[in-house]
């Protein structure tokens, strides 16, 4: 009897087993055979990295780097507010 737990996959996994399939060198059966998952499984997968494969492309190059910059100057002005107030406080309590 099952315990009705499904197997879950590594992300790495995924990605090889839908580039194998991209690559239309073997059918999905034979890659169902090869790495022991079902075959509509990896056309599920082969399909979900086609459609996100789209977001590569149209993301900008400098996006994260500019969300990068942003946190940074975001931290660099908590820490200036809180070397203000401990050096005010330091100066309220005498220190």
């Amino acid at each position: 009897m099952s315990t009705g737990k499904r197997k879950r996959y590594a992300a790495e996994f995924k990605a090889k087993v839908a580039l194998e399939a991209m690559k239309g060198e073997e059918t999905l059966s034979q890659l169902a055979s090869r790495f022991g998952v079902h075959p509509n499984l990896i056309a599920q997968w082969k399909r979900h990295a086609m459609e996100s494969m789209v977001d590569v492309f149209t993301k900008k190059a400098g996006g994260s780097s500019s969300d990068h910059e942003h946190t940074v100057k975001e931290l660099h002005a908590k820490i200036g507010q809180l070397t203000v107030e401990r050096d005010f406080l330091a100066k309220a309590f005498g220190k």
